[in-house]
């Protein structure tokens, strides 16, 4: 379960400071911001959080066998 609550706490971290560089920036509009904030940090996930993501599945996989 460990590998799962990481990755999820990692991509809600990613969406935290993606939303707070974004406000920093400039971008005010509340549903603008969430919108860029969950398309860039899904990019930024999917590059920066492979490692957790594979162990995620790992566990996952070995679960259900």
């Amino acid at each position: 379960m460990r590998p799962v609550i990481v990755y999820t706490a990692s991509r809600a971290g990613l969406l935290a400071v993606t939303l707070g560089v974004l406000y920093i920036l400039g971008l005010r509009e509340p549903l603008a911001l969430l919108i860029v904030a969950f398309l860039i940090s899904g990019v930024a996930s999917y590059v920066l959080l492979s490692k957790q993501r594979d162990a995620m599945s790992k566990r996952i996989t070995k679960n259900r066998e």
